[in-house]
């Protein structure tokens, strides 16, 4: 008599209609906790550093903002992010300032440190691709300036995050690597250091 794998249960052809229903409604509900298991929206305050060469500035200042995070897992521990990122700094040179905004999308790898307490613990690392646009600045053009400007951006990185109840966790910390390419009067690349911390909000349970 054959035998068919469901869900890692194994069940026989010959099994009443009503006991398989049963099978497999208990396998639906253990994929569907699977799939909802991560969803989670954050939003954190960050700091960095930017190295770079806005026109009439100087190579290197800091950027101060927050951003929003929408992570979930798609298998076991891989799964996906989103990111939408805001900075401000007013000294990257005489009377110039600059906002950013980033939006990045890509792969996450998420690793439970201690499952199944209530202090649960997770760490993740990431790598995201999108966009930079900057803003509310100067950026060389062949044409002479510009007061906005948009590039490709990518960052890499990852965090630390605490459970403090059911839903809620602290964002411990977070350290990325950020590049993007608007123009400025040398290589039209920015390379940034973001640390930030927040709070995060699981939207099932775990």
């Amino acid at each position: 008599m054959r035998k068919i794998a469901l869900s890692g249960c194994t069940t026989r052809r010959n099994l009443s209609p009503r006991r398989c229903g049963g099978v497999c409604a208990r396998a639906a509900r253990q994929a569907s906790a699977v799939s909802m298991d991560c969803h989670r929206l954050g939003g954190d305050v960050h700091h960095g550093g930017s190295q770079a060469t806005p026109a009439g500035g100087n190579g290197n200042f800091w950027l101060h903002g927050g951003s929003l995070d929408l992570g979930f897992t798609v298998l076991h521990r891989f799964g996906w992010a989103a990111n939408l990122t805001g900075g401000h700094t007013s000294n990257i040179g005489p009377g110039v300032g600059l906002n950013v905004i980033d939006f990045m999308t890509g792969p996450r790898y998420t690793v439970r440190l201690t499952p199944r307490s209530k202090h649960e613990s997770r760490i993740f690392v990431e790598a995201l691709a999108g966009g930079a646009r900057g803003f509310s600045s100067v950026f060389p053009k062949s044409s002479g300036l510009a007061d906005k400007a948009s590039s490709f951006a990518w960052q890499a990185g990852g965090g630390l995050d605490i459970s403090i109840s059911k839903h809620l966790a602290i964002r411990v910390f977070e350290a990325d690597y950020v590049r993007s390419y608007l123009p400025n009067n040398s290589s039209n690349v920015q390379d940034h250091i973001r640390l930030a911390a927040g709070v995060v909000y699981h939207s099932t349970n775990r």
